[in-house]
C-alpha cells in the first residue's frame, strides 16, 4: 500500500497536470491525471480543448502499455457518462490500471460518484480523497456550476494604498503596474465570461479582451496562448445605452448585451454589430437582476466568472451575496480624499461592516495582490 506522503507527491504532479489545462479547457474541468508503476511516472496528461480527449485518455496514450497495472491519479473522479468523448473511466478499466487515487468527487450529477463505483466494480482499488481541498480549488468553478446551477463569480478590484479606485475626474490609468495588468489577463483568460457595466464601457471604453503579449507576460507559454479562447464579454446596460462604435465590439471574440428593454427593435443597432442581446428581469432599481444574469450564464456553461466594474456593480454584487472571491491588486500610491472608492456600500454603522477571510497576500511587480472571500452567515 502506498502511504498519504506519497500520495499527495503524485497528486501534486496531477494538480500541475491539471494546471496547463486551466486555460483550455472550459466548459469541461481542468483535469489532470499521472500513471505511476514501480513509484515511477509513466504518462502524464491534462484536458484538452472541449470535444477533445480528457486528462486520463492523454496519460493512457503517454503511457502504452505501460498503463497495464499502474496507479491513475486523477485531480477529479473520473467521468462515467458518454458525451462528446467516452467515459473516463471505460478507458481507466481497459488500460487495465489497477489502482484510483481520485482528488475530489464530481458534483455533476451524471457522475456523482458514478465514476468511482464503476472502477470498484471493475476490481480496481479506490482510494481517496487526496488534497481535496486543492483539488476542488482547481475546479471551484466547474463544481459550483454542476452543484448550484450558477457560476463561481470573482470581483478584480485595482486600488490605491488609501483605498481608491480612480481620481475625482474619473482619471484611472494606470494605478497599478504592468505586472500586476498581466495578471487580470490571465484572470479573464482563466474564467469563461468577464461581466462589467455600462458606465465603465461608457467612461473607459476598455476592450475587455485577453491579449498575447499580457498572457506572454504573466508567463504562459506561447503554444497556450495560440489555444485560448477569448471569454464571453458580459455588459450589463439595462437601458441600452451601448453605443455600436464601442471597441469591445470592434474586437474577436463574443459579446453579450444584458438588458431590460424589451423591444426587439431597440436591439437591432448592436446585433448588427455583432452582438448578442438578452433580456433580463430588473431589479427594484429598474437595473438588470444580477442574479438573473448569472442564471444565464450558468445556463451556457459558464464555470468561472469575472467582474471587472466600477465601484457601484461592485458593490451591487456584494451586497446581492454573489460575490464568491475578490481580488485586489494594491499600489503602493496615495490617491487623496477627492479620488473615488473602491465599493459603493451605503453603510452606516460598524454592524453593518462586511467581514472578509483573507487567503493569499502576494507581491506582483510592484504592487500587492489580495485573495479573499467574503464571510457569509452559513461560513
Amino acid at each position: 500500500m502506498t502511504n498519504q506522503s506519497t500520495h499527495s507527491q503524485f497528486m501534486t504532479l496531477a494538480l500541475e497536470q491539471a494546471s496547463y489545462g486551466q486555460l483550455i479547457a472550459r466548459p469541461n474541468p481542468a483535469v489532470g491525471c499521472v500513471l505511476v508503476k514501480n513509484n515511477q511516472v509513466v504518462g502524464a496528461g491534462f484536458t484538452q480543448e472541449a470535444g477533445g480527449p480528457h486528462a486520463e485518455v492523454m496519460a493512457i496514450r503517454a503511457a502504452g502499455e505501460r498503463a497495464a497495472g499502474a496507479t491513475a491519479y486523477v485531480t477529479l473522479e473520473p467521468c462515467s457518462h458518454y458525451g462528446r468523448t467516452p467515459p473516463c473511466s471505460l478507458g481507466l478499466i481497459e488500460a487495465g490500471v489497477s489502482c484510483l487515487v481520485y482528488g475530489c468527487q464530481d458534483s455533476n450529477p451524471q457522475v456523482g460518484g458514478q465514476g468511482l463505483t464503476q472502477l470498484r466494480a471493475a476490481n480496481i482499488e479506490v482510494i481517496g480523497p487526496v488534497m481535496q481541498v486543492e483539488c476542488e480549488t482547481s475546479n471551484r468553478g466547474f463544481l459550483q456550476r454542476m452543484a448550484t446551477n450558477k457560476p463561481y463569480v470573482i470581483n478584480k478590484m485595482a486600488m490605491s494604498l488609501d483605498g481608491r479606485t480612480a481620481m475625482e475626474s474619473g482619471e484611472s490609468q494606470w494605478i497599478t503596474g504592468s505586472e500586476a495588468r498581466a495578471q487580470v489577463h490571465l484572470l479573464r483568460a482563466q474564467s469563461c465570461a468577464v461581466i462589467t457595466g455600462i458606465g465603465s464601457v461608457l467612461r473607459d471604453d476598455s476592450s475587455m479582451n485577453v491579449r498575447a503579449d499580457e498572457l506572454a507576460l504573466a508567463g504562459v507559454h506561447h503554444t497556450t496562448v495560440e489555444r485560448i479562447k477569448q471569454p464571453l464579454r458580459v455588459v450589463l446596460d439595462s437601458q441600452l445605452r451601448m453605443p455600436i462604435t464601442a471597441k469591445l465590439l470592434q474586437q474577436h471574440g463574443p459579446v453579450l448585451v444584458a438588458t431590460c428593454v424589451v423591444d426587439p427593435q431597440q436591439h437591432q443597432g448592436l446585433l448588427n454589430a455583432g452582438a448578442e442581446v438578452v433580456v433580463c428581469a430588473a431589479d427594484g432599481d429598474g437595473k438588470v437582476d444580477l442574479a438573473a444574469v448569472l442564471e444565464v450564464l450558468g445556463q451556457r456553461q459558464c464555470n468561472q466568472v469575472l467582474v471587472e466594474a466600477g465601484s457601484g456593480l461592485s458593490g451591487a454584487f456584494l451586497q446581492a451575496g454573489l460575490t464568491d472571491h475578490l481580488i485586489v491588486f494594491m499600489a503602493p500610491k496615495l490617491l487623496g480624499s477627492k479620488a473615488k472608492a473602491l465599493f459603493n456600500l451605503p453603510l452606516d454603522k460598524m454592524a453593518q461592516a462586511y467581514d472578509l477571510d483573507i487567503k493569499e497576500i502576494s507581491q506582483v511587480g510592484h504592487d500587492w495582490r489580495i485573495d479573499a472571500t467574503p464571510k457569509r452567515p452559513d461560513n
